[in-house]
């Protein structure tokens, strides 16, 4: 099947969960998906981003997969629109104002790094998503994220923040894993 068929029949999936949910609803036939896309019964991790009006306006996702990617897409649409903390759930009104955004994880990698300086080596800008660790805090940024943030040290800094870290604890040396996606955008 083309890669536009895929992506659409995906993007579709995730406007049908929103739909559904929004309208009390359930149309989305789990079985008749699956037999266009037998892959989605494997197990995977997904994130769903959705904007309104080029801003954010929910981003939900499992970047290790602990479920089938159908059931992982499904319900990361529905909290992404639904459940996301830093946003009021999706309105009816709304629903046809927003765009979708689908990414696939790929497998997380754990950079081995000596120093800021040669982590700056190790991962690439625009292309890795990065997971930063450290005791009790994480944060992640998907790849898309280099888009408004292209430098390497502001990307880092904000994504310290988003972890709830202070940027000095880079001296801390942080576990730091990166990953791929493929990213499926609603035109």
């Amino acid at each position: 099947m083309e890669i536009e068929t895929v992506g659409k029949l995906l993007i579709d999936l995730v406007r049908i969960t929103i739909f559904d949910n929004l309208n009390d609803k359930q149309t989305l036939k789990k079985e008749d998906f699956l037999k266009k896309l037998p892959n989605f019964s494997k197990m995977g991790a997904t994130f769903v981003t959705i904007t309104k009006d080029g801003n954010l306006r929910g981003c939900i996702g499992s970047l290790v997969p602990h479920t089938t990617l159908f059931d992982d897409l499904t319900t990361n649409a529905r909290k992404a629109a639904f459940e996301d903390p830093r946003f009021s759930p999706l309105t009816k009104e709304e629903f046809e104002q927003i765009k979708i955004e689908i990414s696939i994880i790929g497998p997380i990698k754990k950079v081995v790094y000596n120093g800021f300086d040669d982590l700056r080596t190790k991962i690439v800008a625009g292309e890795d998503g990065v997971i930063l660790r450290l005791g009790e805090h994480q944060g992640t940024f998907l790849p898309q994220v280099w888009e408004q943030l292209p430098d390497f040290d502001s990307f880092m800094v904000h994504l310290f923040q988003k972890a709830g870290l202070d940027p000095a604890k880079v001296e801390e040396a942080p576990e730091i894993f990166t990953y791929k996606v493929d990213k499926i955008m609603e035109q």
